[in-house]
């Protein structure tokens, strides 16, 4: 199959704001600023 054959599927993000799962694609602008600027952390166990 050739690279212009290869079909993709979009891939929709979820982030958890106060107990709710929300598509990051559907932010506003705001939003979508102030989740970028977030970080992870894992915890040590």
């Amino acid at each position: 199959m050739s690279p212009k054959e290869v079909k993709r599927q979009e891939c929709i993000v979820y982030s958890r704001v106060v107990g709710w799962l929300t598509p990051t694609k559907n932010y506003n602008k705001g939003k979508a600023s102030e989740y970028l600027d977030r970080k992870t952390f894992k915890i040590k166990k």
